[in-house]
């Protein structure tokens, strides 16, 4: 059905949540109902498009009140709305270096009266973190692009290659992290499974109290993903957690454990350090 602002409905399930998508031709984005509909994001019909590893980014910050978090690399803002919809009485930044992408956060930021406690600016983790001028923050999460080498992958297209590689490397963003966060603050990250070791290998000097929550498509089948959880200058051991299995093989989208988090009626919860 074609609305009479030239917006299209129609139904889709999306990473958040089961609400329909309208898809606008005029300006070539979407807007997607994310936490049941609690927070509303307008994102590209082409390029990077948030989906179930930003969700599950939200879910995994366990930020508490008062506290200042950070995205590094946020987009549009997926993975940061909906942290900061999960976390009302937190404050968010992001920090994005695509200007298009920078404008839709801030769009978004708009549509969903977040404007008093989320912001996002303009930088890049290859800058270093004090060069924006910034305090250290209680906690920051990023979801890396996937691969270092752009001769690793087929494409990806134009418009994905900024979601897909690391220009400057994982190192790179791992350091950006580190130094956004005080002594004690939380750096979390969503990647790959085949990259836990270069993770680990990077938090090392910087960062402790390791928590590591594997993501599996099937009970059967390995991780495809992991959420890392670190401490800078934890010294608590480190902690591999029951793995989260998104889907059951007999069919359905999501387990309930799953689609309770997608709703935002449950979180991804942390062992206490």
């Amino acid at each position: 059905m074609v609305t009479r602002q030239g917006m299209v409905k129609r139904p889709r399930l999306n990473a958040f949540s089961p609400f329909y998508t309208k898809v606008s031709r005029m300006d070539a984005t979407t807007e997607d109902a994310v936490l049941d509909g609690r927070v509303r994001l307008r994102q590209p019909t082409r390029g990077y498009r948030a989906g179930l590893d930003a969700a599950l980014l939200a879910a995994a910050c366990d930020a508490k009140p008062g506290q200042r978090v950070l995205e590094a690399g946020c987009g549009a803002g997926g993975a940061l709305l909906a942290a900061a919809a999960r976390r009302p009485d937190a404050r968010f930044t992001g920090v994005e270096r695509d200007p298009k992408a920078l404008a839709l956060a801030r769009e978004n930021i708009d549509l969903n009266g977040f404007g008093e406690r989320v912001t996002v600016i303009e930088g890049d983790v290859a800058t270093r973190f004090s060069a924006l001028g910034l305090e250290p923050f209680d906690a920051a999460f990023a979801n890396p692009p996937f691969f270092d080498d752009p001769d690793s992958l087929r494409g990806p297209a134009p418009e994905r290659r900024a979601a897909w590689v690391a220009d400057d490397g994982l190192e790179a963003w791992i350091g950006f992290l580190s130094k956004a966060v005080k002594e004690g603050g939380s750096i979390t990250v969503i990647h790959r499974a085949d990259r836990l070791g270069d993770l680990l290998a990077l938090l090392a000097t910087k960062a402790g109290s390791v928590q590591i929550l594997p993501i599996q498509p099937f009970a059967d089948e390995p991780a495809k993903r992991v959420l890392v959880r670190a401490i800078k200058t934890g010294k608590a051991p480190l902690r591999l957690l029951p793995a989260l299995v998104l889907h059951d093989r007999d069919g359905g989208k999501h387990r309930p454990q799953v689609e309770a988090i997608l709703r935002g009626e449950a979180g991804l919860g942390w062992a206490a350090p």
